[in-house]
């Protein structure tokens, strides 16, 4: 059996679950090629950036399944997942995902709509009279 190795990545509302295998470089999300899931080359990069980062390129095959979420979340949990799989690749990778902040989980979320107001923050118009 062939070596693979696993990390979960989220952003948002999106999850994905990455799996490694010693390859080519090709990258299959929800059984789709990497460049026919995304349009844009934007996410692509993001989705690359953690090859690029530890310098391997073309050395794993990447299988992704990813729900929930936009494209952009989608390539960010991604990206998340990848960056954790080569963690458990070589733990000397650590250094350089970190520098560029490649394991750090993206806080950041949707506001909740609070009751009285017509979105998280906007108020409804106010008038004198």
């Amino acid at each position: 059996m062939t070596v693979q190795y696993y990390g979960t990545g989220r952003r948002k509302t999106s999850v994905a679950r990455v799996y490694l295998t010693p390859g080519n470089g090709e990258i299959i999300v929800n059984k789709k090629p990497l460049d026919e899931y995304f349009g844009t080359e934007i996410l692509k990069n993001i989705v690359r950036q953690p090859f690029s980062v530890t310098e391997t390129e073309g050395k794993y095959d990447v299988r992704v399944d990813v729900v929930g979420g936009g494209y952009t979340g989608q390539a960010g949990a991604i990206r998340h997942g990848i960056s954790r799989a080569l963690l458990e690749v070589d733990e000397t990778m650590r250094a350089p995902l970190k520098r560029a902040g490649l394991l750090t989980r993206d806080p950041r979320m949707k506001e909740r709509k609070k009751y009285g107001l017509k979105g998280a923050r906007r108020a409804p118009q106010f008038s004198k009279r």
